[in-house]
């Protein structure tokens, strides 16, 4: 059987469109600039993976998003689109959110360690998931506020995405690795959107609405 499927990752200014084949990626086009592209490029990087494998929109069986946390525009412009596409198809949407497909990325470099996955929001601000070796979930997807010792007693971990950035030299004495080149991708999605198409977890199309995030506090 052949299984088609699109991947759209907006969650950061990461721009990133994949198309796989039962679970293989095929076609990946993505970009990471200093300012939200998603509105010009991501249709535009939607064709271009379908031209390169060359295919018809038609046959794509399921569109997946990037479902939060993260930025506002980015998931509401990834939404937007892909509830078109899936409307237009009629087929169905797949929702992976966006801290673990990251997490996904990091693992496919750093199998053996313990990842935390940090999203940007403000300030010393960001939305944050932590994952062993194992993938087991040490400290659930949420809001958080970074200090001197935050995360410590999970220490050695790995520190991944743009809100990382922040802490380098805050961590800087800690049991922490830092590892800048592992950025947001539609790749992150593909495995676990083709196991949620072989099993029938799709989201409501009417009623969908991405995990923007929560208000912050003090942890």
């Amino acid at each position: 059987m052949t299984n088609y499927l699109l991947h759209l990752e907006t969650a950061t200014k990461v721009c990133s469109v994949a198309l796989s084949l039962n679970g293989k990626v095929i076609s990946l086009k993505e970009s990471n600039e200093d300012q939200f592209i998603h509105g010009e490029a991501l249709s535009t990087y939607i064709i271009d993976v379908l031209s390169e494998a060359t295919i018809e929109l038609s046959q794509v069986v399921a569109v997946s998003i990037s479902s939060g946390p993260g930025s506002y525009t980015g998931l509401r412009i990834g939404a937007s689109t892909a509830k078109g596409l899936c409307f237009g198809l009629s087929i169905p949407l797949i929702a992976i959110p966006s801290l673990y497909s990251l997490i996904v990325i990091a693992k496919q470099k750093h199998p053996k360690s313990t990842i935390y996955a940090l999203f940007d929001a403000r300030r010393m601000e960001v939305f944050s998931q932590l994952v062993d070796e194992n993938m087991t979930e040490l400290k659930p997807v949420g809001p958080e506020i970074l200090d001197e010792l935050t995360g410590s007693t999970f220490e050695p971990f790995l520190a991944v995405g743009d809100g990382a950035r922040k802490v380098k030299t805050l961590w800087e004495d800690r049991n922490v690795e830092f590892d800048d080149t592992i950025l947001p991708s539609a790749l992150g999605q593909i495995e676990m959107a083709y196991q949620k198409y072989n099993m029938g977890d799709f989201e409501d199309l009417a009623s969908f609405v991405p995990n923007y995030g929560k208000d912050f506090h003090s942890i």
